[in-house]
């Protein structure tokens, strides 16, 4: 199989568009007959650099409908595939997508870019929702190959590839720009994939100029590592012949029989050494929709509040919050109880800081609940966030500041510890508190509580820097929540356990809904449309 990748030349001149398209055009022209798969870059009907949604429309108007019968044609006249990327429209909007053509210029499948940059979606406006959904790597056959895809900033997600590998491809498809990378890293880029999947990876980009040691990096590499053809930064055309079929195998570990490299880590694979990833991880707070329903204490009108059972009833049925409380044990642990003192959900008496960790897993924190609970553990922080970290955003209300320096901390680290600092905020009402999270963990979000100074709360979170408020009601009005947003602070409220109230309290403009009984108030909150506060 002879395959021909294309590398155009590229502009940060806007201007300069209708020049570049044509060049782009007359090397797509020099394609022939002795190609059988022909693959171009990212965003070939954008031909140079668009800073603005408006001017990415212009090119993509004027530029799209042309370059696809190009293609198209171009298939049918050398009697090849044609791999392009290019604008889609969908409901959502414009998409980053890669075009299958078949010999006959026939659309035969696409792929949506999954990995956009920030620039795309604050900028250019591409639709993206669909990339926060669960979803197969998009396998396309044809000719009895199959070919997977990574789209320039795709390529950065290695933790991709070993989902990749698991589809038994022949070849990845990477349309691409990368602009800033030098050529090694290109390359090397390039040889994990195709050694890590077992597949080849056929890579076309753009150049930044003939003498530019960065971006361009059109390749070819075989499944060995081995890079078959590279244009560095040299416009024009390259290609070279393959087997797509032959694959690469080695000993499966000293002694062993032949295998792909990928099939040799499947065998030791250990999932919970990686960054949490997977269906069940939800988006981060800085990008979750509103409004949303925060478990209070987990779904504790069904299971005793603040245990593993409340907060995983709740997390089950969608919850897209959960709030907790923490004090520390006497000697120093991180648990999960709304009182400072035991009575009211346990067997026990006292103080939580009067008993150690163990003492304290010796009581009883169900029965009080419901006879079928008896034997309930209190939950440690750590155990929160080993079954939770992701899988929801954590409201977490800190008490337990002020015993001694390393108390915070040590929250901090498990934090850190389970990848969980985009899904958690820590809520306060205490000032002093406040400006200490501000002062030593300002990465951590804030949200500043009602406290003593309930009708000053978004003055307060202005102060602290906070991303939040949550409001306790009644001591709050519309006038507070427009101040609010208009500062960029979203808005929670304790609490609605009432379907009549919560609509009240959404069309004030209330963001984020505490409640104890979740399936009944999150109903009501699913009702709403879906909005990004920022």
């Amino acid at each position: 199989m002879k395959v021909c990748i294309i590398q155009p030349a590229y502009s940060t001149d806007y201007a300069a568009s209708d020049a570049y398209f044509e060049a782009e055009m007359a090397l797509i022209d020099r394609c022939d007959a002795s190609m059988d798969l022909i693959v171009l870059p990212e965003m070939a009907d954008i031909p140079c650099l668009a800073k603005t949604r408006e001017e990415a429309d212009r090119s993509a108007e004027k530029f799209n409908r042309r370059l696809l019968e190009k293609v198209a044609e171009t298939a049918r006249r050398c009697d090849a595939m044609v791999f392009v990327c290019a604008r889609s429209y969908a409901e959502g909007g414009p998409r980053n997508t890669t075009y299958a053509f078949n010999r006959k210029g026939e659309i035969v499948g696409k792929y949506y870019k999954q990995h956009l940059t920030p620039g795309e979606v604050s900028k250019i406006k591409l639709d993206s929702e669909y990339s926060f959904e669960f979803s197969e790597p998009t396998v396309i056959e044809m000719e009895g190959l199959r070919f997977g895809f990574l789209t320039c900033y795709d390529f950065y997600f290695y933790e991709a590839f070993a989902n990749l590998a698991r589809q038994n491809l022949d070849i990845v498809i990477g349309c691409s720009h990368q602009r800033s990378d030098t050529h090694l890293a290109l390359e090397i880029f390039s040889q994990h994939l195709a050694y890590n999947t077992n597949t080849y990876v056929i890579r076309s980009s753009v150049s930044m100029g003939e003498d530019s040691p960065l971006g361009g990096a059109s390749m070819v590499v075989a499944p060995t590592g081995e890079v078959l053809t590279n244009l560095y930064s040299r416009i024009g055309l390259a290609t070279v012949e393959i087997d797509p079929k032959a694959k690469y195998f080695k000993p499966a570990g000293f002694g062993n029989p032949p295998a792909a490299h990928y099939e040799y880590i499947e065998k030791g694979r250990r999932p919970w050494k990686y960054r949490p990833a997977g269906s069940a991880i939800v988006r981060n707070d800085a990008v979750m929709p509103y409004p949303r329903t925060c478990a209070h204490r987990g779904f504790n009108t069904i299971a005793p509040e603040n245990s593993l059972t409340a907060f995983g009833a709740a997390v089950a049925m969608g919850a897209e919050e959960i709030e907790f409380d923490l004090w520390f044990t006497k000697d120093g642990e991180v648990v999960s109880i709304h009182d400072p003192t035991l009575e009211r959900v346990s067997n026990g008496t006292g103080s939580v800081w009067e008993y150690t960790l163990e003492e304290l897993k010796a009581l009883d924190f169900g029965a009080k609940h419901g006879e079928a609970f008896r034997g309930m553990k209190i939950p440690t922080f750590e155990e929160i966030l080993k079954k939770f970290s992701c899988h929801c955003i954590m409201n977490i209300h800190l008490k337990t500041a002020g015993e001694r320096p390393e108390y915070l901390a040590k929250v901090v680290r498990l934090i850190k510890k389970y990848d969980c600092e985009k899904y958690v905020y820590f809520m306060s009402g205490e000032d002093s508190l406040l400006a200490r999270l501000q002062r030593e963990y300002p990465e951590i979000p804030r949200c500043c509580g009602a406290g003593d100074g309930r009708w000053e709360i978004v003055d307060r979170a202005i102060k602290f820097g906070c991303t939040k408020v949550q409001l306790f009601k009644p001591y709050f009005n519309r006038e507070m929540i427009e101040k609010a947003h208009a500062n960029g602070i979203a808005c929670n409220v304790f609490w609605s356990d009432d379907a009549e109230e919560t609509k009240e309290f959404l069309d004030m403009g209330i963001d984020t809904i505490l409640t104890n009984d979740y399936n009944r108030i999150a109903q009501v909150v699913n009702e709403k449309d879906k909005y990004y506060l920022h």
